[in-house]
């Protein structure tokens, strides 16, 4: 039995390393997985053009989706293994999400092989994937934010500590992405310098829960930039004109969001900075099987 499915990164509204409350939104660039149920128990996992790659997350993805629900397909748990492959427009250890985006599509395209992804929620389905970059030691926080808005599309606000949503929302804005050429590590970053703004973070998560996305999303981008010493420059060049800014994740990448004329402005400024820009769509819908 195979199965196929898509996800969405993600672009950041609130870090949750501060409190652990935090909110992201989905944006067009996907990760697929593919799986192939086998019957001799093992998993083994790909990653498409990096065959140096750690598979560790995808494989547990697998592993747990298993584990979980083998029994409800009408399958010995024990004897299905996995053969499961991911591809990505999403780049590695940028901020952009891509260990959600991976952890979501491997979990709801090892459903689809078990045959029953429709009988699963998908907040559960995105919880095993949370579950898992934990256990693969991935993310710091258990990124429930950045799973649930790629999981389920819109902005999310989430508590991470609980892997509870809060709140959710469908936003239909333009999103400008820039990607400097250095890579960042989730669980590289410096928590304690984190947990020092929890202040403010906890205006941002107000900010957040009032629909102000935006804002909530330009003062996340200070903090974070001053906490984990990443540059102020590339928001300086957006504001005021974007409807929002923020280093996205743990860095490097910063998303602006706002209307299509003022990101096109924007994206000639960035693009004097070395590294990639893409403009792109937020999205509503989420991870799906395809």
């Amino acid at each position: 039995m195979d199965g196929r499915a898509v996800a969405p990164a993600a672009g950041t509204v609130l870090n949750a390393l501060a409190t652990g409350t935090g909110a992201a939104f989905a944006i067009d660039l996907e990760t697929t997985a593919t799986v192939e149920l086998t019957t001799d128990g093992s998993i083994d996992a790909e990653i498409a053009g990096q065959p140096d790659a750690d598979t560790v997350l995808v494989e547990r993805c697998a592993e747990l989706t298993i584990d979980e629900y083998a029994e409800t397909a009408g399958l010995d748990g024990s004897a299905v293994g996995a053969r499961v492959r991911t591809e990505s427009e999403v780049p590695m250890a940028s901020g952009l999400k891509s260990s959600s985006a991976a952890a979501n599509a491997t979990v709801l395209a090892t459903l689809d092989a078990l045959e029953i992804v429709g009988t699963v929620e998908r907040i559960d389905a995105c919880r095993l994937g949370v579950r898992a970059a934990r256990d693969a030691g991935v993310t710091v926080t258990g990124a429930f934010d950045d799973a649930s808005a790629s999981m389920l599309g819109g902005v999310t606000v989430t508590d991470n500590l609980g892997d509870e949503l809060l709140a959710r929302e469908e936003v239909d804005w333009f999103a400008l992405v820039y990607t400097p050429p250095e890579q960042s590590f989730s669980a590289d970053a410096d928590v304690s310098a984190c947990e020092r703004i929890a202040p403010m973070a906890d205006l941002v998560a107000e900010l957040a829960l009032d629909g102000r996305y935006g804002e909530a999303m330009t003062v996340n981008g200070f903090a974070f930039c001053g906490a984990l010493e990443f540059s102020t420059g590339p928001m300086i060049d957006a504001l005021p004109d974007v409807t929002g800014v923020s280093l996205s994740g743990t860095g490097p990448s910063y998303v602006a969001v706002g209307d299509r004329d003022t990101l096109e402005t924007v994206r000639e400024r960035w693009a004097e900075r070395d590294g990639t820009t893409r403009l792109l769509r937020t999205r509503t819908d989420g991870a799906q099987v395809t």
